[in-house]
């Protein structure tokens, strides 16, 4: 579509699928909204689909998009930032935020999402979902907001039980707390909890969205998560390499089907919480990496094995995704299954090798 030439081809293709759903969007219309941590894959969808709205139905609302790396953000938002329905905000979300004027949504993803800033940086992990979460509360019971969305994580269930496999939102297994890598876990478990709090004395309407393993445009080339890897592996015609043998089973679900199911959480949602994870995408990372070969077999990639042994022998054990029934009981359906959205997200990050970009994958 033409009004959505800011974004590239298949992000554009992804709005129009998200804003086609059967919302109420005029809910948001008129609105002034925050998105924090809006240069990561789920906040900068969100900001998309806010400024798609603007674009499609003149819907009137103003977004501020939060980030801590002001460059970095500009480089990846670079075709919203000079719209004059955005404002980019620069500071650290541990920091008070100050923001003139109303606020009366805030989607609240800036966390540090990458597994290997969980261990580098375990201090700055919790802190950005703790502060955080307490710093924009606050604002919403200041500036009376009228809904706080907080983006969380399949990990706050924990350990869970043998021979569990679908997890519902009430389900809570352990941790151990004294591993610095809690520090995302318990950080998101606790804000959780930050949430209810506010909901119980202030009143405050807060929906949290627990999203399994998501994967699509957006992703950093350096992320360190599988779904990132194999794709970058099949991109570049490299064999994706597999260490173990590939047995772990998640639930993987299309970014923009993720965050459709955040907004029904948010638009026709009355539970505080909800899982947001395709069923169709419960697959093993051993599966996942035999469809990533198969998107585009001209490159060549094959799948192989640092031990031959895991090679033959695969275990059905550790399977464990989430259970989104409350979610599609509200309407929602994803859309895109596994080897469509594979093939999406290998179509934008081909785009963005080709123009010559590093780091992170952008529109």
């Amino acid at each position: 579509m033409s009004e959505l030439s800011w974004v590239n081809q298949v992000i554009a293709g992804d709005l129009d699928e998200i804003l086609a759903r059967e919302l109420p969007w005029e809910q948001l219309y008129g609105s002034r909204v925050l998105v924090t941590g809006a240069s990561g894959m789920l906040p900068s969808y969100t900001v998309y689909t806010l400024l798609a709205l603007n674009d499609r139905f003149n819907a009137g609302i103003t977004v501020c998009g939060l980030v801590r790396n002001e460059e970095k953000a500009r480089a990846i938002l670079s075709g919203i930032v000079d719209r004059p329905d955005f404002q980019l905000i620069a500071q650290d979300i541990a920091l008070p935020v100050e923001i003139e004027g109303p606020v009366d949504y805030v989607f609240h993803g800036a966390s540090a999402a990458r597994p290997s800033l969980h261990a580098a940086d375990p201090v700055g992990t919790i802190r950005a979902n703790l502060v955080g979460t307490f710093n924009l509360l606050d604002m919403c019971v200041a500036k009376q907001s009228r809904g706080f969305v907080f983006m969380s994580s399949a990990e706050v269930y924990g350990a869970q039980p043998p021979g569990t496999e679908l997890i519902p939102e009430t389900s809570f297994g352990g941790f151990d707390i004294l591993n610095p890598r809690a520090s995302y876990s318990e950080g998101k478990r606790a804000a959780e909890t930050i949430c209810a709090a506010y909901t119980a004395q202030y009143d405050l309407t807060c929906r949290i969205v627990r999203f399994g393993h998501i994967y699509g445009p957006g992703m950093a080339l350096d992320d360190g998560r599988v779904q990132a890897d194999f794709a970058a592996n099949v991109v570049r015609g490299q064999d994706i390499v597999l260490n173990s043998d590939g047995s772990a089973v998640r639930t993987y679900t299309y970014v923009a089907d993720a965050i459709a199911g955040m907004f029904y959480a948010l638009l026709r949602g009355n539970e505080m919480a909800y899982n947001v994870a395709d069923p169709r995408g419960f697959v093993s990372i051993r599966r996942l990496a035999e469809l990533f070969t198969q998107v585009r077999p001209e490159n060549g990639s094959k799948l192989v094995f640092t031990n031959e042994a895991d090679a033959r022998a695969y275990s059905a054990a550790r399977a464990q995704g989430l259970d989104s029934a409350r979610v599609g009981a509200l309407g929602w359906t994803p859309l895109v299954d596994l080897p469509s959205g594979l093939s999406r997200m290998v179509d934008a990050l081909s785009h963005h090798l080709i123009v010559g970009a590093t780091e992170p994958l952008q529109p």
